[in-house]
């Protein structure tokens, strides 16, 4: 990829010449897609980013959220979706890695991940071979740098096949009083590179994300693709605490997407200043590296610092404690011009303001997503179920989750495989839970609903372990924007995500935007991927698994539609979407409310695979029920914001939701349910095997 005509043109008008090579170069990567959001950014102001608790929104490495006036969180989303279809393994680490490092430029303590993970037919050996390939990268770098990855999804569907996704959420921990931002503070002060040395790996990367895939991709972009290092990652980290704690950081970038020309550019940019770089003092780890190698390299464990003069030695002491490099490479100055120098030659010298956000918008054509039509097919009750229950999309993650270290830290509470993971922050004396995930199902059936339904599921998981939302991060994923219909299913996916956050009270304070994921196989379903943070009182919350002595309660009430379910992916045919709720947020409330009695044994959301998996998700080996339920379409719809709950007093759920009573639990470890009639019965073991799917084909 080089930089198009129409941008050269703009950039020779501003600055009176032809650009230089580095600074071609440059403009191309901070100009990308990846980087200036060209065909989306005119989108995002759908969103709603503003609360009382939002200390710092979008914009920065990492969103600001306030737990109380003394503790704040940090919460960031990013993808790695081309790097992690050409190299699966380092493509998913370096993934972890840079949400990680965003983490740590705000000032914070990394504290939680979660991944959202997508890919192909899980029935192919190339879907297996990436799924395989990223679980281990991130199992590799999270569990090296003592950052519990506490939950997530994985999703299956064909259109992923040339260009599955990986996105990576983090929670940080901080004091208030160690808030650092990316905002260039003062002329005068140093720019200080501290971590791994530079080298040629991840050249190009940012312009890379921003074109579709090739069919040779996976063999011609692997030097795009940057290498991991996670003990390097975990020495940074010790080494940013300490920088934080001394009071020696002014502002910090970490260098992702773009590199040090990235870092350096949009941190004095934001500031309104400028800097005069000398890139041979960059400390590199492969010889002969030109400028523009040195400048754009995606190399990973690099931190940008502002620092004051009085203090670069102290800076340096800290990095050499941690077998740290350390370049000091530059000043600040307030010409607000971006000046680059090697080996005695001017490479860049443009207006910083211009780099980091002069990118002219994209204005591209549109069509509308078209309505789904209904075409239910006529499927046998009990083939159905089974189909259902044994979808990898349904299936148990246990594979995928049991290879991370989800209790590093002894903050997890409630680990992966309930509806929301719960993390004890006991300095400020609330659990604070974590839901991240869409369904490519759902917005690829209805692109608006979907993505709505998606805000409302992850707050309804929160719910269930009666926490109420604070704030939320996307990660809105796209194929190629110049494709009318795919851009037009892309509009509606983001103003159903905001329309679902606004109505939910839920401000998003961040997040990542990733287009061009298309490939010789096609674009992939626009996929809203949509990561909610909810607090609660204490650190306690109930399970999914049934108790055994209590009645069963559907909240919500019973759905006959069956657009975007599992059940039509399974059968064929399509539906139209289900209705969402008309008040979520009280719903929601409601249900949180519900989740904290002490009469409340079990709870659990309806969502995958309808009622019919959340009830076999539910059973014990010690604990079954029996339940009803109207007919086919309702035991399979997946509308949202339901969920089932297990009390001893049926009454005191009534008066905070909507519910009506599908039946009881029982010591049966059995699944009894009479459907229209029509009885299906399955015990906890044969439940088990049947949702053992991805674990059968895996180990």
């Amino acid at each position: 990829m080089s930089l198009a005509d129409s941008d050269r043109e703009l950039v020779e008008a501003e600055l009176g010449r032809d650009p230089t090579t580095t600074e071609a170069a440059l403009f191309e990567n901070l100009w990308s897609e990846h980087c200036a959001y060209r065909s989306s950014r005119m989108l995002l102001s759908a969103f709603d980013s503003e609360s009382d608790r939002v200390v710092v929104g979008p914009g920065d490495d990492a969103a600001v959220v306030a737990l109380d006036e003394d503790t704040y969180l940090t919460f960031g989303v990013e993808s790695h979706n081309h790097p992690s279809y050409v190299d699966p393994y380092d493509g998913a680490a370096t993934g972890v890695g840079g949400i990680v490092r965003d983490t740590l430029s705000m000032g914070a303590y990394p504290i939680a991940l979660a991944d959202s993970l997508y890919f192909g037919d899980f029935d192919a050996e190339h879907s297996r071979y990436l799924l395989d390939g990223v679980v281990e990268g991130i199992s590799d770098y999270g569990n090296a740098i003592g950052v519990p990855t506490v939950g997530g999804s994985t999703q299956f569907h064909p259109d992923y096949e040339g260009n599955p996704l990986v996105n990576v959420a983090c929670v940080g921990l901080l004091d208030a009083d160690r808030l650092v931002t990316a905002e260039a503070q003062e002329p005068g002060n140093k720019l200080v590179l501290v971590g791994n040395g530079t080298g040629r790996d991840g050249l190009g990367g940012a312009s890379f994300a921003s074109e579709d895939l090739a069919e040779d991709a996976e063999t011609e972009d692997r030097p795009a693709v940057q290498v991991g290092d996670p003990y390097t990652e975990k020495l940074l980290i010790e080494a940013n605490e300490d920088l934080v704690s001394a009071n020696l950081v002014e502002s910090a970038r970490d260098l992702g997407a773009a590199g040090l020309g990235g870092a350096s550019c949009e941190l004095v940019a934001k500031g309104g200043l400028g800097c005069v770089i000398d890139l041979a003092r960059v400390h590199q780890r492969e010889p002969n590296m030109n400028a523009t190698e040195i400048l754009l390299a995606e190399s990973q464990e690099r931190m940008c610092y502002e620092v004051a003069p009085e203090n670069v030695d102290a800076v340096r002491d800290i990095a050499e404690t941690y077998d740290l490099g350390c370049s000091v490479i530059g000043d600040l100055t307030d010409s607000g011009r971006f000046v680059c120098e090697f080996e005695g030659e001017t490479v860049v010298d443009a207006p910083a303001e211009y780099l980091a956000d002069g990118a002219p918008l994209n204005d591209l054509p549109t069509e509308e997503p078209p309505e789904p039509t209904v075409d239910l097919p006529d499927t046998p009750l009990e083939s159905a179920f089974d189909a259902v229950l044994s979808s990898p999309n349904t299936a148990s993650k246990r594979w995928v989750y049991r290879q991370y270290d989800h209790e590093v830290g002894a903050r997890t509470s409630v680990r992966p495989g309930d509806d929301a993971a719960l993390l004890a922050v006991r300095r400020a004396g609330q659990g604070v839970a974590l839901s991240a995930g869409a369904n490519p199902n759902w917005t690829a059936a209805a692109p608006y609903e979907g993505a709505y339904a998606t805000a409302v599921e992850n707050a309804t998981n929160l719910a269930a372990v009666g926490a109420t939302p604070l704030a939320a991060v996307d990660c809105l994923n796209g194929g190629n924007p110049e494709k009318p219909d795919v851009y037009g299913g892309f509009t509606s996916v983001v103003d159903g995500l905001a329309d679902g956050c606004r109505d939910l009270s839920v401000p998003v304070v961040g997040g990542n935007v990733s287009l061009y994921n298309d490939s010789a196989t096609g674009p992939i379903p626009p996929t809203p991927t949509l990561a909610m943070l909810g607090t609660k009182s204490g650190y306690d919350a109930p399970g999914t698994g049934l108790s055994g002595e209590g009645t069963l309660l559907l909240v919500g009430g019973h759905a006959s539609c069956l657009g975007g379910s599992e059940y039509l992916a399974q059968s064929g045919g399509s539906d139209r979407f289900p209705a969402l709720p008309d008040r979520p947020a009280d719903r929601v409330a409601g249900l949180a409310s519900v989740a904290d009695l002490a009469s409340t044994r079990a709870v659990h959301d309806v969502s995958d695979g309808g009622l019919a998996v959340t009830l076999a998700e539910m059973l014990t080996a010690d604990a079954g029920l029996e339940a009803s339920v109207p007919g086919l379409a309702e035991l399979f719809s997946e509308a949202p914001g339901r969920a089932v709950v297990e009390t001893t007093d049926p009454d005191a759920v009534r008066t905070r939701v909507d519910a009506v009573e599908l039946g009881a639990a029982d010591d049966s470890g059995t699944l009894t349910l009479d459907v229209a009639g029509t009885e299906l019965a399955y015990g906890f073991e044969s439940v088990a095997d049947a949702r053992d799917t991805l674990a059968e084909e895996l180990d």
